[in-house]
């Protein structure tokens, strides 16, 4: 059956968070903060190592104190705050306004990159009538990032944790989204890189369509099968 509206994941589905040793340089740079490159690489893998980045890699072990939270951390702007920046404060860092500074940063669009095939996928959807939702565990208003890389004109409906106090995997959220493209779940397709979370849509009735969480450079083509499931034919 031909889809009629595609829901995607944000972070690592259609864009990838900038590496975490960028997100720190810019941090200190953009606040003054001259620090000793040895330590610059030092922080970097702490912070790493502490799942501090919103979308880059997970936590190796979340501390006990922060356990409770991180587990709701995307139904609320301010818990997903706390739980980012409680990880970080997990790094001694020369200067207590990092770890703020930090965390705004990873919400400007010039942290994130879109996939090389992002913006041909989206806009072969869209040519081929397929409404598109973005459907994302989050803490904050990414529609920005999809204005400054020219890809807003593509999506119909944004679906935003904090949003509606609700997360994925719970299929309430994907419900939202259904119901903002005006289509049965059994007409679309759920498009996202976390089994777990994404796959939540299956219990509504959605299809499911898994891609690999890589940085841009190591997935130029992964959204591509996505038009499998859409009608029409690609543009030469």
């Amino acid at each position: 059956m031909t889809i009629k509206g595609a829901l995607f994941d944000f972070s690592g589905t259609l864009f990838r968070i900038e590496p975490t040793e960028s997100w720190l340089r810019a941090v200190l740079d953009a606040t003054g903060t001259a620090v000793p490159e040895e330590d610059i690489l030092r922080y970097a893998r702490q912070l790493e190592d502490a799942g501090a980045l919103p979308g880059g890699a997970p936590p190796q072990a979340v501390p006990p104190h922060l356990t409770e939270l991180w587990g709701v951390r995307d139904r609320s702007s301010e818990g997903h705050r706390a739980a980012f920046t409680g990880l970080a404060r997990e790094v001694p860092l020369p200067r207590p306004e990092l770890y703020d500074a930090l965390y705004d940063r990873h919400m400007e669009p010039a942290a994130w990159r879109p996939y090389p095939d992002t913006a041909e996928v989206l806009g072969e959807l869209r040519r081929r009538g397929v409404r598109i939702a973005v459907v994302s565990n989050i803490g904050w208003d990414l529609r920005p990032v999809f204005r400054a890389h020219g890809l807003d004109e593509f999506v119909d409906a944004y679906v935003l944790s904090y949003e509606h106090g609700v997360q994925k995997p719970d299929p309430r959220l994907f419900r939202v989204a259904c119901d903002a493209l005006v289509l049965a779940p059994a007409d679309t397709v759920m498009v996202g890189d976390d089994r777990r979370a994404d796959g939540g849509a299956a219990r509504l009735g959605c299809r499911v369509q898994l891609v690999d969480h890589l940085p841009v450079e190591q997935r130029p083509d992964g959204l591509r099968p996505v038009l499998d499931f859409a009608g029409g034919a690609e543009t030469p």
